[in-house]
């Protein structure tokens, strides 16, 4: 890391530093200790979004970044401390924080960053690095406030992250209830994911029912998960049993790996056995640990009930994603308990600024005019909160429910239809995505709506 006297460059900042202040004397020098050169960093990149700050990639052979200015790495989002007379406040969850995450998000997703990783945004009081994963934008570290104290640790955080970038993202299909597909929406998650050339890793952390096992027509191996929960000198990779599936030729291939359920995860049910998981619902994201620079995806299948292994499988993962029943009520105000209960608990102890949740879909879905209709009721009911003597949407919850609801009315829903061939798969013990080109077609758009570009 190139030396740089960090207590200097704070020094030189005015507590009514402008943008311009902020770009030359804490960002200029930020790109150079992350490892940029000046050739390898340009000022305004144009976005279709709009104009990012900065945009910075390693030069490749003869292609210099600050020439070609063709696929950037890393974008930044320089704010002042001060606009004309107004303090910015980048602190999570302020006005501004909202809207400049907005802003970075926007350039990260933007056709001409497709190839951008990282998002820095900082106004040299506050800095937060986020993290892109095809559709997915989410934060890889807090909002952290900068001090003395703190900025070389900030720094060399920020540049081992940006240095060694996990390959994987950790998904996990949670609603708190049940019955709403969660099992089948995983096990064809992952087959349309393969299809797509994805390495995935699938794992069944029910304690209780295992179905994902067993409808995959898997046993588990002479290593459990059970086991590493409590015993540090098993090899977790050892639990990993492969799907496979013949080919034409009658060959076996594999599809992707499995760490399946079993017979000894039910007694950490009781508390007794739970207190002997050192770090408890955090041990989970330990173990996975290793696997996220080897898949693309690593599904995790999650029970109902708020209990160590559901609380697990959200500690252990980037993003929630919540399948929910157009006419199971129950469901629906569920995913906001997850969103403003769950989350928050687990993003406390992480620390981090994740796991994320992203919108609820419909599974299962078999429309009419009036079931819709008595849905988004619900919906309404749930998002609406009184501010003052108004009653308005909540902005917190409306983007999980309606979120292409801007100044009108687009209450569009994502959904899965009902179909028969889902719910048989299980008998044949393989995805029903493998079964039939409409059961391939529906969760092939569910991985475009939410992971994958076209």
């Amino acid at each position: 890391m190139t030396t740089i006297n960090w207590n200097d460059v704070l020094d030189r900042i005015s507590e009514n530093a402008d943008e311009l202040q902020v770009t030359d004397r804490f960002v200029k020098p930020l790109l150079n200790v992350l490892g940029f050169s000046i050739d390898e960093w340009v000022q305004q990149f144009r976005t279709g979004k709009g104009v990012a700050d900065f945009a910075a990639r390693k030069n490749h052979d003869d292609d210099k970044f600050s020439v070609s200015k063709i696929n950037p790495y890393l974008v930044i989002e320089v704010k002042g401390r001060v606009a004309g007379r107004a303090i910015v406040n980048l602190a999570e969850g302020t006005p501004k924080y909202k809207e400049a995450k907005k802003q970075i998000t926007g350039y990260i997703l933007d056709s001409k960053c497709q190839t951008v990783q990282w998002g820095i945004l900082t106004n040299s009081t506050d800095i937060q690095l986020f993290r892109r994963h095809g559709k997915v934008v989410l934060p890889a570290t807090n909002c952290m406030r900068i001090n003395k104290n703190n900025i070389i640790e900030i720094v060399a955080k920020i540049k081992k992250l940006l240095d060694n970038p996990p390959k994987a993202l950790t998904i996990c299909i949670y609603n708190d209830k049940g019955g709403v597909g969660k099992t089948t929406t995983t096990i064809n998650l992952a087959a349309v994911l393969r299809q797509e050339y994805k390495k995935v890793l699938v794992v069944d952390f029910d304690p209780q029912q295992g179905d994902l096992t067993d409808s995959l027509g898997l046993q588990e191996g002479k290593v459990k998960l059970s086991e590493c929960l409590v015993k540090d000198s098993l090899n977790v990779k050892e639990t990993i049993q492969p799907f496979n599936l013949k080919n034409k030729a009658g060959q076996l291939v594999k599809v992707f790996d499995v760490i399946p359920s079993d017979s000894g995860l039910s007694k950490f049910m009781r508390h007794e056995y739970e207190a002997q998981i050192e770090k408890g619902s955090a041990r989970l994201r330990d173990l996975i640990d290793c696997f996220v620079h080897h898949y693309d995806y690593i599904l995790i299948d999650a029970p109902t009930n708020w209990t160590l292994f559901s609380k697990s499988s959200v500690t252990a993962s980037d993003v929630i994603l919540m399948p929910t029943e157009h006419n199971n009520f129950s469901s629906l105000k569920n995913a906001a308990k997850v969103i403003q209960d769950f989350l928050p608990e687990v993003k406390k102890l992480r620390q981090d600024g994740g796991p994320i949740a992203l919108p609820i879909f419909f599974n299962k879905h078999k429309a009419t005019e009036a079931s819709i209709k008595r849905a988004n009721a619900e919906i309404h009911a749930i998002i609406t909160i009184k501010k003052g003597e108004d009653y308005i949407l909540d902005p917190n919850l409306l983007p999980y429910y309606w979120p292409k609801y801007k100044d009108g009315n687009d209450k569009t829903i994502f959904c899965v239809p009902e179909y028969e061939v889902v719910s048989t798969a299980a008998f044949s013990r393989k995805p029903a995505a493998f079964l039939h080109k409409t059961a391939k077609d529906y969760y092939s758009k569910l991985a475009r709506e939410y992971f994958l570009y076209e």
